[in-house]
């Protein structure tokens, strides 16, 4: 579907970097990330991991890179992995020195923790490779000076920290980066990212970092990162979950599809139920949900089990079904009252009449 030009939200404009085959930022898709949970060194179960986040539209992938056991395993899972590779460094500087080396594409690192006097090796090696970094600001990890500071990791203390570290970058004439400030707390999170959009251009990275559980980390990253790209801030994004890390691309995405800034399969628009219902709702959009994943062309789908909202959402679906009662439901092609079918035959039904549209789309 398209939507009203002025539906659209303007984002901020921003220097456009790349990781790898990835543009991130300017006028780029906002880029969908996760990260690896398995042990890096584990070579099969790493790259097993990047093809099913891959599989599920992951633009960029993170790998943990905690030891030279990591980075030594890094270069064989960059030349496997179907999406760009961000390395994850943490303190140790030559991790950096050794995943620039390995072939990633992209080095995640706190400049402050490697200190002064190495970063300069780090960024001749993503000079060298021709690579770009993340400045990585969170609030469980400040500076104990900036701590002193403010008491506490309030979005002024995480703003000072990434601009410290993106005037060490610029003194070194190194400016392909993208910036994170993130906490675990929505308000602190959203009021860093706020503040931080009006000091710079560089590209920002969203996300809540230890956003929680499935069910709250989702509800937690959902508020937070969309009131910042409502406001056309932001230009990557991660949906940080203790979960399966493919849930985190999937939630990333239904993120972006809500506010009509990224579509990637099916858009399901669908009621509640009630008693006006004439058909199972509920079951009927479990059952399709399962039945519809192998669909990455963007399609809206309306399942609306009464005539009272129903005729409204099919005008606006590329697919709309609604309950008329009786069994007896009207199928909506492109906006359109087409057909009639019963209740039996719904789910079956929609299924061959999307992967039609899809046909038709990809001749």
């Amino acid at each position: 579907m398209t939507y009203n030009i002025d539906e659209k939200i303007q984002r901020r404009l921003s220097k456009e970097i790349r990781v790898g085959n990835v543009s991130v930022g300017g006028n780029s898709l906002i880029s969908v990330q996760s990260m690896t949970n398995t042990l890096t060194s584990d070579i099969d179960s790493t790259v097993a991991q990047i093809d099913e986040l891959h599989k599920e539209g992951a633009d960029i992938v993170r790998v943990s890179c905690p030891d030279e056991e990591s980075t030594n395993a890094l270069k064989q899972i960059v030349d496997s992995s179907p999406v760009p590779i961000v390395a994850d460094i943490h303190f140790h500087y030559k991790r950096a020195l050794e995943a620039a080396d390995a072939g990633a594409s992209c080095l995640r690192i706190n400049p402050g923790n490697i200190g002064s006097s190495k970063i300069k090796e780090v960024i001749q090696a993503a000079k060298l490779n021709n690579i770009s970094m993340r400045i990585g600001v969170n609030a469980g990890s400040l500076d104990e000076s900036l701590l002193k500071k403010y008491n506490e990791p309030c979005s002024d203390a995480l703003v000072e920290s990434a601009l410290q570290n993106i005037e060490l970058l610029e003194r070194n004439k190194f400016d392909e980066f993208k910036i994170s400030v993130k906490a675990s707390n929505i308000y602190t999170t959203v009021s860093s990212y706020e503040k931080l959009s009006k000091l710079c251009n560089y590209p920002l990275h969203l996300g809540l970092t230890e956003a929680g559980t499935y069910l709250g980390g989702s509800i937690k990253s959902s508020i937070g990162i969309g009131k910042l790209l409502s406001q056309g801030i932001g230009d990557t994004i991660r949906v940080s979950l203790t979960a399966d890390p493919i849930e985190e691309v999937k939630i990333g995405f239904e993120i972006l599809k809500s506010l009509n800034l990224r579509s990637k399969g099916i858009k399901i628009i669908s009621c509640p139920s009630c008693a006006r219902q004439a058909f199972p709702v509920i079951e009927t959009v479990k059952t399709l949900e399962k039945r519809l994943t192998h669909i990455t062309k963007p399609l809206t789908l309306s399942i609306i089990g009464c005539v009272v909202n129903g005729p409204g959402e099919a005008m606006n679906s590329d697919i709309g079904v609604t309950g008329g009662g009786k069994n007896t439901n009207m199928i909506y092609l492109s906006g359109v009252a087409d057909h009639k079918i019963s209740n039996s035959e719904i789910v079956d039904h929609v299924v061959k009449l999307v992967e039609e549209k899809v046909r038709l789309l990809n001749d």
